[in-house]
């Protein structure tokens, strides 16, 4: 067996990671982050991109078999390792620690409980728990969603969709007014630096560069009756796996509290049951518990010292 390395190259190397990820997360929420989280955040203008030739593949081959990578924060570290593989644990968790960014001389190993052979080579390279916490699973088998749209809004057609008015729902939904308003979008330079003003701009330009896995006709859009955005769930498909992986989710403030985000899950669940999904990822609010969702992804961070 001749295992080779190979650093992650930006425009090559998305389907190499989706390739892995598709078989290495498998259980869902035991083995590691499903192939969507990767690819997500590489099409999300909040990730730094900078250091991403840090990240790297494991190969058999042609073939990929373990993955160190970070998403956000930088200094965040997950893994990738394909069952039959554990025997590089070692070699992957003395690369993070060398070599991944780090924050303040800090960076976290995140780690699942399938991920026995990483977390044991973590611990053994002075790595300990630090804190953990738990992101809510929907299993199809078990819960029905059945909430229904709330008087006075319509499911917003995904041929019709404004990116526009889809951005502006997602920096209302995700409290980025107290930052100012969402204007001026087309005229600003974003510069090098993160700027809050151009946060949502990563939708629009997911829209016009989809990322290559992107299932965008299964979103969901909730309208008020004056046309506005009110709620947006994000989706990515994922057949092999059964997994319809939902990211993001959101509602405007003024139209909170009226049910439509458990109606637009609903809508997930009701076009994707006859496909076969299993499962549908939610977060870890305690709204994914009070409408039904039964499952948990145990996500554990290690320290070192």
């Amino acid at each position: 067996m001749a295992i080779t390395t190979k650093n992650f190259q930006f425009l090559t190397d998305i389907h190499l990671a989706w390739k892995l990820m598709l078989k290495s997360a498998m259980p869902i929420g035991n083995n590691g982050m499903p192939a969507p989280f990767f690819e997500y955040a590489l099409s999300s203008s909040w990730m730094d991109k900078n250091q991403l030739y840090l990240n790297r593949f494991w190969l058999d081959g042609a073939e990929p078999v373990g993955f160190v990578f970070y998403e956000n924060p930088a200094n965040h570290i997950f893994f990738a390792l394909l069952p039959g593989y554990d025997f590089l644990a070692d070699d992957m968790i003395a690369y993070a620690d060398r070599y991944m960014p780090q924050k303040a001389g800090q960076r976290e190993f995140v780690l699942f409980p399938g991920q026995k052979a990483l977390i044991e080579a973590a611990e053994k390279a002075g790595y300990k728990l630090n804190y953990a916490y738990d992101d809510m699973l929907l299993d199809f088998d078990k819960t029905e969603l059945n909430f229904p749209l709330p008087e006075g809004f319509h499911f917003v057609a995904a041929r019709e969709l404004d990116p526009v008015k889809l951005a502006i729902c997602c920096w209302k939904g995700f409290d980025h007014e107290d930052k100012g308003p969402f204007e001026n979008w087309e005229d600003e330079d974003p510069g090098t630096d993160w700027n809050p003003q151009k946060a949502y701009q990563g939708v629009i330009n997911s829209f016009l560069a989809p990322p290559p896995h992107a299932t965008y006709e299964y979103e969901v859009v909730i309208a008020d009756e004056a046309g506005e955005y009110a709620c947006y769930s994000g989706m990515c498909w994922v057949k092999e796996n059964g997994l319809a992986y939902m990211e993001p989710l959101c509602t405007i403030p003024k139209h909170r509290g009226k049910g439509l985000a458990a109606a637009a899950l609903s809508k997930h669940y009701q076009t994707f049951k006859p496909m076969g999904a299993k499962y549908m990822t939610g977060g870890d609010n305690p709204f994914y518990k009070k409408i039904g969702y039964t499952e948990k992804i145990h996500w554990m961070h290690y320290k070192k010292g």
